[in-house]
């Protein structure tokens, strides 16, 4: 009943006003959580190696490039025991205490392997050869659980982990190899999802991020995430993966991410995308983005309003993969001279008032 004193048309206005704060205080905290981020895990070998990231020609720190550009997010990659590339767990919790100084966000990517783990390979660690399936699961765990708590004890705790790498087809092959293992690797990816949950004391747990390489191809998203679901195995983020010249169009990207909204209602993060500015995957057929400095650009725009425009704002986040690197890179933001390209600039109009 409308207080007396009190119009209906006023009454009307003062709902109208609340809703709107309301909508204005969900923008803002969708604001505020949007992961814009990038797969930095080369750059600290690259700086330690003496390698300078520029910007319009003056040395600056990686870090603080990204930053000043509105990235606020780091993925870093942790592999087992490697050999021949720089991600072990000394490293990365260094490059992650860095950029944590800096305000960044963390999301850690178990590759459960000493080397690249995709969807080509899943090599399973050296130390782990010969052991049973029982006593893979159980060195998952551990493994798992151990890990994280050296981050969480360096004060670098995950804010988000990925149980394996693209694991569009597995993971520890040929225990976990899917499909014809299935009920293996899924036993597999619970024990890492337990051993990040044991690791957690007194924080909170960290989000668990489970992805995939399949961004343009809804049928096959469709297929993994329903088995996952058959298992009961409980995940907070889908990740996907994106490479145009592998993972078909943007209308593909678009179609998938927003089946994939709408069918397992859970938010979303593009963990993996890139172009190159110079002419690499498109010599013989038409690009859709030039391969130029500003096609680059133009292709993380492209790729980021369709994050963005996700059905009921289920798109979270968006990271580059390897930006900078201490070589020439066609998927590097940095030219031959280490100056930044003009990709850097995309989340400026986002993040900057």
């Amino acid at each position: 009943m409308t207080k007396p004193g009190i119009t209906k048309n006023a009454v009307c206005i003062r709902n109208l006003f609340i809703a709107c704060i309301v909508l204005l205080f969900a923008h803002t905290t969708q604001a505020q959580d949007y992961a814009v981020g990038a797969d930095l895990s080369f750059l600290k070998q690259a700086e330690d190696s003496g390698f300078e990231f520029k910007e319009n020609g003056k040395a600056q720190p990686g870090l603080q490039i990204f930053k000043n550009h509105g990235y606020n997010w780091i993925r870093l990659r942790l592999f087992h025991t490697p050999t021949q590339l720089p991600n072990n767990l000394e490293y990365t919790i260094a490059l992650a205490k860095d950029a944590k100084k800096l305000g960044y966000k963390f999301l850690l990517d178990y590759h459960y392997s000493d080397t690249w783990a995709d969807p080509g390979k899943q090599f399973i660690p050296k130390a782990w050869e010969g052991k049973s399936h029982a006593e893979l699961e159980a060195t998952v765990f551990e493994y798992t659980r151990e890990t994280m708590i050296a981050f969480r004890d360096s004060g670098v705790f995950p804010d988000m982990v990925q149980v394996g790498n693209e694991i569009s087809h597995g993971m520890l092959w040929p225990d976990g190899k899917l499909p014809e293992n299935w009920d293996n690797f899924a036993e597999l990816v619970q024990a890492g999802i337990n051993g990040v949950y044991a690791s957690c004391g007194n924080n909170p747990c960290p989000q668990i991020m489970i992805h995939i390489d399949k961004g343009g191809d809804k049928d096959f998203t469709k297929y993994f995430y329903d088995k996952i679901n058959s298992y009961g195995i409980k995940f907070d983020v889908i990740g996907q993966s994106y490479y145009p010249w592998w993972h078909g169009s943007l209308l593909d990207l678009r179609a998938c991410l927003n089946f994939a909204a709408d069918e397992y209602k859970k938010d979303i993060i593009l963990v993996e995308a890139a172009y190159n500015w110079t002419p690499t995957e498109y010599k013989e057929k038409d690009p859709p983005f030039a391969e130029t400095p500003e096609g680059q650009k133009e292709f993380w725009d492209e790729c980021n309003r369709i994050v963005m425009g996700i059905n009921n704002n289920r798109g979270i986040g968006i990271f580059w993969w390897e930006p900078a690197v201490a070589r020439h890179g066609s998927r590097s933001f940095f030219d031959e001279n280490g100056n930044v390209l003009p990709v850097i600039n995309v989340f400026d109009k986002f993040t900057r008032y």
